[in-house]
C-alpha cells in the first residue's frame, strides 16, 4: 500500500484529496480504506508526504516545506541541513520551535535571498534521533542539575535524586532526556557514569560518550572471542598459494599494533615491476553475521585518538590473529600486480594466501634508507627492495599526477601526551618516503580490486569522491581574485586536473597554507556508496577500500564480497539479491560512522589544543590569519593550533566585507585578511570549552 501511494502521488500534477486517492487506488472496501488513512498518518509522520491546511496530499518535495537535520550553534540559532541538497537554510533563535542539534525537523522557507541564502522557521520536530547526552552533574537541594558539554545544547535537564545512579558532584555523566517541564529545561535520568572530571582519561571519554562510540564489548562478543584461534592451523591453510618462502613485510608507524597490510616486490627480465599488497583476510575470521561481525559492522570503524585506540576488532584480532606481525604465519588475501616502467598495469591475481612477514618496519627507518641513505641495525637484507619500491612509487604517483590526482599538501598536529594524558607538546606530522609509497601502493591495490569487481557487474562497496559543485569553485577562485592571484587559461572543465592547476599556482603564494585547506572545503566529502561514481580527488574512475579491513568496516565487506564471487564462486540470485539489498544500508552506515569518528576525534584534538595552551597564556606566538568572520578572525599558528582574536578586543571600529573575507579598520582603512602573517598573545584558554582566545599584537 504504501509504494502504491507513493507512486500515486509522484505522478500526480495536483494535490489529491483522501477520495481521490480512494478511486486512483481502487479501493472500496472498509478495511483497505482504514489501511489507507493508517499509511498516509506514517507517511505524514515521517515526512515523506505533506497534508496540506485543505486536506490534501502530495509528496513533501512538492510542498512548500523542506525536510532537513538541525544543526544548532551555541548562540541559539540553528542551520537546517536539507535532505538530498547542498543549500542549507537559516533558522532564527526565535524559530527554533524548541528543536534541538541533530533533530530531523520540517522547516517553512520565510525568506529568500539568493539560491543559497534562506532563511526559514522550524514547524515540526519529526524525529529527535538522539536522546542521550553528555554533561557534568552537581546538586542543589537535592535536586540534580546536568550541564551538558555540548554547547549547541542550551537546555538545562533535572535529575530526581532516586534517578541519578548515586552520581556526585562533578561527576560525567550520560544523561537520558524526559519529558520537556519548559522550553528550556527537561526532566531526565543518569543512564551512566563515566567517572569524576579530574580523573585522567575521562576528558577524552566524555567525547567518545558524546559521539555514541561504544568502548565494552557485548556479551556474545566475548563469549565467540573464546573461539578465536591464536594461530594458523594447518587445515586453515588448504587452498592457499604458500607465499610463506618470500621476501613480504610490514611498515607502519612506531607504535602501531593493529596491522593489516604487508607488501613485497620484484622485477622481471622485461624491466616489469611485480607488486605484491598482502592485507589480513579478517573475513575467514569474522563470519557474516556472527557476533562479531555484527558489532564491528555496529562500530564501523576503529577511532584513534591521542592516547588510545576504541578498535573496530577486539585486540585478540587485531592485534592477534588477524595482525601481520613479523615472524609468525598469517591468512592473507593477495593482490599482486605487473606494472610496466611507466606505471600502467599490465597484469594482475587476486588470491587467497599465506604469508610470514619477515620483520616490522618502521616509517622512521626505512626513510632513513630512502631519504639519507643510513641504515638501521636489521634492515641491511631489505635495502635493495626498499630502494626498488622508492624507485616504483615515484613512478606510480608521476602516473597519478598525469592523470589529474590532487595533492593539497595539509599539515596534521600530531599531540603528545604524558601518563596523565595532559598535553606536553604540539608538533606536525612528519610525512616522508616511506609514508608515501604505502599510500601509492594501497591506492593501487584498491583500483585494482574494484575495477575488476565492476568489470564483473555485480553488488560492491565503493568508495566515492564526487565532483565540486561548479559555484564553491567558482567561489574560490573570486576569492583568491580578491588577493591578487588572476588565475589564467581554461577553467571550464570541472575535472581534477583543473584542482591540480589551481593548487600548482598557488603552491608558491604566502598564504598556500591557508588557501589549501579553504579549497579542500571547496570538495566534495568522500563517502561509501554501492554505486561507482569515480574517485574525484584520486583521479581515479574505479575505487574502493580492501586494503584495512581490521579498521574499516567496508574493507571487511569488500574481502567477504571477494571470498564470496571469486574464491567460492556464489554467483546466484538469491546471493546477488542479498549483497544489492544489504550493501546500501552497509554503505550508509558506514560512511555515517566514520563521520562521527572524524568528528570525535576533532573534539578531542581541539580540547587537548586548548589545554595545552592554557600552560602558555600571556606567551607570543607568530601565526596566519586562517579565517575572518563578522565576529572577528582566527589565526593558526605553525603547530596548527587555532585561536580566535574577538573584533570587540580590536582597537578601532571594525567593518567586515563577507566577500573578500576581510576586516577594515574605519578610521585607519587598515585591512585584515586570510592569508596575512601576524603576532599574536595567548589571553584565554579553556579546556572545558574548547577554546583559545588570541590578543592581536601586530601585522607581521
Amino acid at each position: 500500500m504504501k509504494d502504491k501511494i507513493i507512486n500515486v502521488l509522484k505522478n500526480s500534477d495536483k494535490a489529491l484529496t483522501i477520495y481521490e486517492l480512494e478511486n486512483l487506488l481502487g479501493l472500496d472496501s472498509v478495511e483497505q480504506i482504514q489501511e489507507l488513512q493508517e499509511v498516509l498518518t506514517e507517511l505524514e509522520k515521517k515526512a515523506i508526504i505533506y497534508h496540506s491546511n485543505k486536506d490534501k496530499y502530495m509528496m513533501l518535495k512538492d510542498s512548500h516545506l523542506k525536510r532537513g537535520i538541525m544543526r544548532a550553534n551555541k548562540k541559539g540559532f540553528g542551520f537546517v541541513d536539507i535532505d538530498d541538497s547542498d543549500v542549507d537554510v537559516y533558522i532564527n533563535e526565535d524559530n527554533m520551535n524548541g528543536s534541538l542539534h541533530d533533530d530531523i525537523v520540517l522547516v517553512e522557507i520565510i525568506s529568500k535571498k539568493g539560491i543559497d541564502r534562506l532563511e526559514g522557521k522550524v514547524v515540526k520536530i519529526i524525529d529527535r534521533p538522539k536522546d542521550k547526552y553528555v554533561g557534568e552533574i552537581n546538586f542543589v537541594n537535592e535536586k540534580g542539575l546536568v550541564t551538558l558539554d555540548d554547547n549547541k545544547l542550551r537546555i538545562k535537564v533535572e535529575i530526581d535524586k532516586d534517578k541519578a545512579l548515586n552520581a556526585v558532584d562533578g561527576h560525567k555523566v550520560v544523561v537520558k532526556l524526559g519529558k520537556r517541564i519548559d522550553n528550556n529545561t527537561f526532566k531526565g535520568e543518569v543512564v551512566e557514569i563515566i567517572g569524576h572530571k579530574n580523573d585522567p582519561g575521562v576528558d577524552i571519554l566524555s567525547i567518545v560518550k558524546k559521539f555514541n562510540i561504544e568502548t565494552e564489548l557485548p556479551d556474545d562478543v566475548k563469549e565467540q572471542l573464546k573461539t578465536i584461534p591464536t594461530e594458523v592451523t594447518e587445515n586453515d591453510i588448504k587452498g592457499r598459494r604458500d607465499l610463506r618462502d618470500q621476501m613480504i613485510f610490514t611498515i607502519d608507524g612506531d607504535d602501531t599494533k593493529d596491522i593489516d597490510d604487508a607488501i613485497s616486490i620484484s622485477r622481471k627480465n622485461n624491466g616489469n615491476y611485480i607488486l605484491g599488497v598482502h592485507i589480513a583476510d579478517v573475513s575467514y575470521y569474522v563470519k557474516e553475521g556472527s557476533p562479531l561481525d555484527n558489532d564491528a559492522m555496529e562500530r564501523g570503524t576503529s577511532v584513534y585518538l591521542v592516547d588510545r585506540v576504541i578498535p573496530m576488532l577486539p585486540h585478540e584480532l587485531s592485534n592477534g590473529i588477524c595482525s601481520l606481525n613479523p615472524n609468525v604465519d598469517r591468512l592473507a588475501i593477495s593482490c599482486v600486480m605487473e606494472f610496466n616502467s611507466h606505471g600502467k598495469q599490465v597484469d594482475y591475481e587476486i588470491f587467497e594466501s599465506v604469508i610470514r612477514s619477515r620483520i616490522q618496519m618502521t616509517y622512521k627507518k626505512v626513510n632513513s634508507i630512502l631519504e639519507k641513505n643510513v641504515i638501521p641495525e636489521g634492515y641491511e637484507p631489505y635495502v635493495d627492495s626498499l630502494k626498488m619500491m622508492g624507485e616504483f612509487s615515484a613512478i606510480l604517483r608521476k602516473a597519478r599526477n598525469n592523470r589529474g590526482y590532487i595533492d593539497f599538501d595539509v599539515d596534521e598536529a600530531k599531540i603528545l601526551v604524558d601518563e596523565n594524558c595532559v598535553p606536553t607538546e604540539i608538533t606536525l606530522r612528519n610525512r616522508g618516503v616511506g609514508e608515501n609509497l604505502i599510500e601509492d601502493f594501497m591506492i593501487a591495490a584498491n583500483e585494482c580490486v574494484a575495477t575488476h569487481i565492476y568489470f564483473m557487474n555485480l553488488p560492491f562497496i565503493y568508495r566515492v569522491h564526487e565532483v565540486p559543485k561548479e559555484e564553491k569553485i567558482h567561489s574560490f577562485l573570486s576569492f583568491i581574485a580578491t588577493l591578487g592571484y588572476q588565475l589564467n587559461g581554461n577553467l571550464k572543465e570541472n575535472s581534477p586536473k583543473t584542482i591540480q592547476k589551481i593548487i600548482q599556482f598557488l603552491k608558491d603564494k604566502k598564504e598556500f597554507k591557508i588557501l589549501s585547506q579553504l579549497l579542500l572545503r571547496s570538495m566534495q566529502k568522500a563517502v561509501y556508496k554501492p554505486v561507482n561514481l569515480g574517485h574525484f580527488g584520486l583521479a581515479s574512475k574505479c575505487y574502493t577500500h580492501f586494503t584495512s579491513p581490521i579498521r574499516r568496516y567496508p574493507d571487511t565487506t569488500v574481502h567477504r564480497l571477494l571470498r564470496t564471487y571469486l574464491f567460492q564462486h556464489k554467483l546466484d540470485d538469491n546471493t546477488i539479491n542479498h549483497w544489492e539489498e544489504k550493501l546500501v544500508y552497509v554503505a550508509d552506515h558506514s560512511s555515517a560512522k566514520e563521520r562521527a569518528s572524524v568528528n570525535c576525534e576533532r573534539d578531542v584534538e581541539d580540547m587537548k589544543m586548548a589545554e595545552y595552551m592554557e600552560g602558555h597564556i600571556g606567551e607570543e606566538f607568530e601565526g596566519i590569519i586562517s579565517s575572518i568572520m563578522g565576529f572577528g578572525m582566527f589565526v593558526q599558528l605553525d603547530n596548527l593550533v587555532e585561536g580566535l582574536i574577538s573584533i570587540k578586543d580590536m582597537k578601532g571600529f571594525f567593518n567586515y566585507d563577507e566577500d573578500r573575507m576581510t576586516l577594515i579598520n574605519e578610521k585607519t582603512h587598515e585591512k585584515y585578511t586570510i592569508g596575512q602573517k601576524v603576532k599574536v598573545k595567548v589571553v584565554r584558554a579553556s579546556k572545558e570549552t574548547k577554546t583559545i582566545d588570541f590578543e592581536l599584537i601586530k601585522k607581521v
